[in-house]
């Protein structure tokens, strides 16, 4: 027999002295309301629309439904919520509360050109993969992607926002280097086995000042993992003292970093360093 749910109210065993009532006329509802605390924030903040400014946008204006700011927004808040993959968007496209987070005038997406596309305010997995897909060379001739990131820019707003949370300059700051692996599931381009980790991945750049972001370079794992790591300190280092000139900088890594010409170029540009050293049996012998 076909079960019938016509109930539009349930009444629960009170709470002390409250009622406790189910209404399912709810309309339009959403599992995210505490992303509505990231808009607070950006709203304060604005680290958003600058980081939408990153972006170069070669599409026709008179044809575009979701402006770069609404499509980084989009993405952003759908990583900050837990939805990392470009799929989840199909369904929160239909989220009028994600909507709002990425900007939309009109959440319930009745605003849209297309008749098909009404109900859903938001850009498809398929908008989204152009977004962050477009090759650097793209431009207004390109076919499908013409949304250029300028990775340059993005690294600077970084170091920008670092040296903005900072009224007074602090007598000393300490980088963190690392590099880790990102485990790759598939055949994904730049994957590589690597030996230390025993698995296929990629092998980021990272650099903190303490929780402060100021790197995260994706790298190929068929490389040292110190590789790139001089030039990454030299542009750290120049943008920070041109800033605060009288800084103390000190570098601070594990083994992997422990390298000749990065410990040379920390001498010759007055960066102190503390990095760690591999055991080895000579090492070993010194110490006892």
């Amino acid at each position: 027999m076909q079960t019938e749910c016509n109930t539009d109210r349930l009444d629960f065993q009170p709470l002390e002295k409250r009622k406790l009532v189910g209404i399912f006329d709810g309309g339009a509802i959403t599992s995210d309301a505490g992303g509505l605390l990231l808009r607070e924030v950006d709203a304060k903040m604005g680290i958003m629309g600058r980081f939408a400014e990153c972006f170069t946008d070669y599409r026709d204006g008179q044809r575009i439904e979701h402006s770069v700011a609404e499509l980084v927004a989009q993405r952003v808040c759908g990583f900050a919520l837990g939805y990392e993959d470009l799929n989840d968007h199909d369904q929160l496209r239909h989220d009028p509360l994600m909507a709002v987070l990425a900007g939309k005038h009109d959440p319930t997406g009745q605003d849209r050109v297309r008749e098909r596309d009404r109900g859903k305010a938001l850009a498809g997995k398929s908008t989204l993969n152009r977004l962050e897909l477009s090759p650097p060379g793209a431009d207004e001739n390109s076919r499908y992607k013409k949304i250029t990131a300028n990775l340059g820019q993005m690294e600077s707003l970084l170091t920008a926002l670092f040296l903005e949370a900072h009224p007074v300059p602090p007598k000393q700051i300490i980088l963190d280097f690392d590099a880790t692996d990102d485990p790759t599931h598939g055949h994904q381009l730049g994957r590589f086995f690597q030996g230390y980790y025993k698995e296929y991945c990629y092998l980021p750049l990272y650099v903190f000042c303490g929780e402060h972001l100021l790197c995260a370079q994706l790298r190929p794992a068929d490389q040292d993992g110190a590789a790139g790591s001089v030039a990454k300190l030299a542009g750290l280092v120049e943008r920070i003292r041109h800033e605060w000139p009288n800084v103390q900088i000190i570098l601070r890594a594990d083994s992997g970093f422990c390298r000749e010409n990065l410990m040379r170029w920390c001498e010759d540009h007055g960066v102190d360093y503390v990095l760690g050293l591999a055991k080895n049996a000579r090492l070993r012998s010194e110490i006892d």
